[in-house]
């Protein structure tokens, strides 16, 4: 086990209600690695808290093994995380290459002087086509992003996402509310993203959980029940249990 990530008895509460309960957890680096569970599990308010969207009111969180409980999200991203969201979070008036451009630009410490022309960006210009081909994007390069259909917004979020050059890539349901195929088309280019970059996912599709994730982790009432091989999760009672009237996922 090489962990990039991990986290010693991370906790976080609203008010009465306890979303992560002291969870311990390693993300091996280079991992495909899925965090499922019912709703209401606390698999979001966990990536919140490696993210540093919100603190942790115990626990610690380490990258490469160094602390970064007390940083905040954007120091994390400068250090070689970055998250997506369940909804996208992208400029809607802006083209594919040019939200691409923007995040090269802020992860260079360009940001304020993105927009110049485009002479003076060709670097950056440049690397933002690469990344929009690897995403399977060329095809939407000069479409803004609000005429997007919704599966290729996701696939625009993670290319931005991987514009900052991450180590760890969190993503939250990358395929939530897109049609069966699209969803599909998603996972099959993260699937092809390669070995440097780290994957944690949450997914409530267990079709796509078990194509693509090489290990698990099941969460259940903010609390780790069982982490192990797809086909370990596929056996195991406990994990079939939580699922009964969740469609009889897993």
């Amino acid at each position: 086990m090489n962990p990039i990530l991990r986290t010693e008895g991370l906790s976080r509460s609203w008010g009465a209600l306890q979303a992560v309960r002291s969870v311990s957890f390693a993300l091996e680096a280079g991992a495909r690695h899925a965090l499922i569970g019912p709703n209401g599990a606390g698999k979001t308010t966990f990536v919140n808290l490696l993210s540093g969207t919100v603190p942790p009111e115990a626990g610690d969180v380490f990258l490469d093994g160094g602390p970064i409980t007390d940083l905040p999200q954007h120091v994390r991203v400068k250090q070689g995380m970055t998250r997506t969201f369940q909804i996208t979070t992208l400029f809607p008036g802006l083209t594919v290459v040019e939200s691409v451009v923007l995040a090269i630009c802020e992860r260079k410490g360009l940001g304020a002087s993105w927009w110049r022309p485009v002479a003076q960006r060709a670097a950056e210009i440049d690397e933002a086509r690469r990344t929009v081909r690897d995403l399977h994007l060329e095809g939407e390069a000069n479409v803004a992003t609000r005429s997007l259909p919704y599966g290729k917004q996701r696939l625009l979020e993670i290319a931005v996402a991987l514009a900052t050059r991450p180590r760890v890539l969190l993503l939250d349901e990358p395929a939530a509310g897109i049609p069966v195929g699209e969803s599909s088309e998603v996972f099959s280019v993260l699937a092809a993203l390669p070995r440097d970059v780290t994957i944690l996912f949450i997914e409530h599709d267990m079709n796509l959980v078990f194509r693509f994730a090489e290990r698990i982790t099941v969460m259940v009432e903010g609390a780790v029940l069982v982490e192990g091989a797809p086909q370990d999760i596929a056996a195991d009672a406990r994990v079939r249990e939580v699922y009964l009237g969740e469609g009889g996922h897993a």
